[in-house]
């Protein structure tokens, strides 16, 4: 089964009207004139229940086509004011260190897409460099920082082709080959 993913520019785009459909990188850049990457967003209002997001959501959760399946629900931390929950107080009991049970954070049901996003000028596709970004001192926008910290690693320079081990050696009639030697 080969899952067809929208190509758009947001998440909303996605499911009402995007550029095309695509399964690989390749063929999603053919359809969107240029580069794009591969995102999951969030989509639509919040649901208190699981029930009710389901009910909302029905048609694009149990599609006909098993490659429309691009969206799933996803239970997310509804944050006071703001802001995320504290840490957790601890408390002393017969010389152990154990937290307060404390009432689980209010949660709310959300529908998320995965599809090929295409940049636009308020959204490019990648953060900068996070070591260069802190280095330059310059003010970073909000949403700058958090495309930053959702961002994986990447390093400064590629990284140098590995040496061989202590316990490996190439074979003089074929020296693009690494073999153990024992």
């Amino acid at each position: 089964m080969t899952i067809l993913y929208p190509v758009a520019t947001n998440a909303e785009q996605a499911l009402s009207r995007p550029l095309g459909r695509a399964a690989r990188e390749s063929e999603a850049r053919r359809r969107a004139g240029g580069d794009v990457a591969f995102t999951t967003d969030p989509a639509g209002p919040a649901f208190p229940t699981r029930e009710a997001a389901l009910a909302a959501y029905a048609e694009r959760l149990e599609p006909s086509e098993p490659g429309d399946r691009y969206c799933q629900l996803v239970e997310q931390v509804v944050a006071e004011a703001g802001r995320p929950p504290g840490p957790v107080e601890p408390t002393y009991e017969d010389g152990r260190r154990w937290p307060k049970p404390a009432p689980p954070p209010q949660t709310a049901w959300r529908l998320t897409v995965s599809y090929w996003r295409v940049p636009t000028a308020e959204r490019p596709l990648e953060a900068p460099q996070a070591r260069q970004a802190r280095k330059s001192r310059q003010a970073l926008e909000p949403e700058t920082l958090r495309a930053i910290a959702r961002a994986p690693l990447r390093a400064v320079k590629p990284q140098q082709p590995l040496d061989i081990g202590l316990f490996e050696t190439r074979p003089p009639e074929a020296p693009h080959i690494v073999m153990p030697d024992e």
